[in-house]
């Protein structure tokens, strides 16, 4: 069937190996309820209309009210069929045809067609849709994508309807990782009648075709419901209904947790997971809530690192970068912070990605007198000359206690730092427009493949984009490129991992740690699973009696 079997067991297998493994205390089973209500901490998301899904908020509820082609393993992340139940390519991968489910529904009635995929691409694709997609780039291999970004047309020519339920996508060059990208929520189909109709309350309540719809519009910084959709074209959800509820920070959320009021947090605060664990018990395979443990502690395929903005005066010198990366101490921020729960960062691409490879960024040791002496070379001796750097960070998780330890390390490298917090409704934009100097930064990946990093990160084109450390690198993007048109897997991730190597050696972001989960749900709740790719599936949620 799919091409991409072979990489998708590797997946299945790095995932398996990397998986964080805990003792919980053990309690007796009690009967799962059918139905119920759950109510889990968000943060304000960006978008939940998935022609715009780019962040792990917005996504978290994209992914729960729409299915795309494909889908991803909650566990695994290896490639499972969603509304296409079956797909094949030509042997360059530059032809991709989809065959369609019968009987898939939107949650208003009508049938998922392949029409509506087209739609749905193509409203990511045109640059005149208000606003425009911040997630464009995933559609850059098909035909037709840069002349719809260029204005010069109106759709997207490798993008065919042969029939009802048959999708003929053609790329404009080979890329035999092209199935992980129909994975991605935002490429999920629209209803483009429900779009037409008034674009304002699609984007408040949008109409999808996955286990939950929308219960009701969005309540900006309150909450967003999604409730249980009967005509779901798989096993349905067992919950009524859930309830995100809107914080700023974590720690109200958590406090909420603690009182009761609150069935599921993402986040348990930095110097409380140890804490947590002793008192609800640990997952078994650190990814879904057992009897006896229910703290998820698994690892992510995601970085958290330091965006440094590359066309700064000062940042723009490669050195100055390689002294703040060599200056910071990533295991006492691992240590101090995450209570040892993450991993400290040896390159950009984490484990679980296949392509990983351990000890890439020879810039990520901790060193001060390297990063002394790369500062003078620099020319700017003991860190004279250089201003004060803005350390900035959006607040209310966590990110605070890093920058202090950052800016103490940098300090003893005599690089002076401020840290301005900046909320997370702007922070976004804040670092796409580059307004930044240093800013705190965290890459979940969409699909598990190092394409999906390099390419969105750090390939030029995509500065203003997610490339917000505006790194620009001719010999990258050539790589970059031949590796995407690479169809034999081994030399594709030896392409990709020369590209990391530039990077690295450039330093054009300063990775910190790899991410784990630190999740917590009440013992009542059994089945929530929260994936290696940041997303928690609420349809396979009991609650106990």
């Amino acid at each position: 069937m799919s091409t991409r079997l072979k990489t998708a067991l590797v997946v299945v297998l790095l995932l398996t190996l990397t998986a964080s493994v805990g003792v919980g205390c053990s309690r007796k089973a009690a009967k799962p309820k059918t139905g119920g209500k759950l109510t889990a901490f968000l943060a304000e998301p960006k978008a939940i209309d998935p022609y715009n899904a780019q962040e792990t908020e917005g996504m978290e509820v994209v992914a729960n009210i729409f299915d795309g082609l494909v889908k991803f393993d909650p566990k695994t992340s290896a490639i499972k069929p969603a509304v296409a139940e079956k797909w094949e390519s030509n042997k360059d991968a530059t032809v991709w045809t989809f065959t369609l489910r019968e009987g898939t529904k939107f949650h208003n009635g009508r049938e998922v067609e392949a029409k509506d995929f087209k739609f749905a691409w193509e409203r990511i694709a045109n640059p005149k849709t208000t606003p425009p997609s911040d997630v464009s780039y995933h559609l850059a291999p098909i035909k037709g994508f840069d002349e719809m970004q260029a204005g010069s047309a109106t759709e997207l020519s490798g993008v065919k309807v042969k029939d009802k339920n048959t999708l003929e996508v053609t790329l404009s060059y080979p890329f035999a990782d092209f199935i992980f990208v129909t994975g991605h929520p935002a490429l999920a189909p629209v209803p483009r009648e429900e779009v037409e109709k008034d674009p304002k309350a699609f984007s408040e309540k949008p109409v999808g075709n996955g286990p939950f719809m929308m219960a009701e519009p969005w309540k900006h910084n309150q909450f967003i419901k999604i409730k249980r959709f009967d005509g779901y074209y798989a096993e349905k959800a067992t919950l009524d209904q859930v309830t995100f509820k809107i914080f700023k920070d974590e720690e109200t959320a958590f406090k909420e947790f603690e009182a009761g009021t609150l069935d599921y947090t993402k986040q348990i605060p930095t110097g409380q997971i140890k804490a947590t664990v002793q008192k609800f018990g640990e997952s078994s395979d650190g990814y879904e809530a057992t009897p006896g443990g229910d703290v998820l502690l698994g690892a992510e395929t995601a970085v958290y690192y330091l965006n440094a903005n590359n066309t700064n005066e000062f940042l723009k010198n490669p050195d100055v970068r390689r002294a703040i990366s060599l200056a910071i101490d990533r295991q006492a921020i691992v240590k101090t912070i995450y209570e040892g729960t993450r991993k400290p960062a040896t390159g950009l691409v984490p484990p679980g990605v296949v392509g990983f490879k351990k000890d890439a960024g020879k810039f990520m040791k901790f060193d001060k007198e390297e990063a002394k002496k790369l500062l003078e070379k620099a020319g700017f001796p003991g860190g004279k000359g250089l201003p004060p750097f803005k350390l900035s960070f959006n607040p209310g998780a966590g990110h605070e206690k890093v920058m202090e330890l950052v800016q103490a390390n940098l300090k003893e490298i005599g690089i002076q730092t401020e840290l301005p917090p900046v909320e997370w409704a702007q922070f976004v934009t804040f670092r796409q427009k580059g307004q930044h100097e240093i800013a705190r930064d965290g890459w979940t990946f969409d699909y598990p493949i190092i394409d999906n990093m390099l390419y969105p990160l750090f390939f030029s084109k995509n500065i203003g984009k997610d490339n917000t450390t505006r790194f620009s690198n001719p010999e990258v993007d050539k790589l970059i490129l031949e590796a995407r048109q690479e169809t034999k897997e081994s030399k594709r991730v030896e392409k990709y991992q020369k590209a990391e190597e530039l990077i690295l050696n450039e330093v054009g972001a300063i990775p910190l740690n790899f991410y784990a989960h630190r999740a917590v749900a009440q013992k009542k709740v059994r089945g929530l699973v929260y994936s290696p790719l940041n997303i928690t599936y609420y349809n396979t949620i009991t609650i106990e009696e």
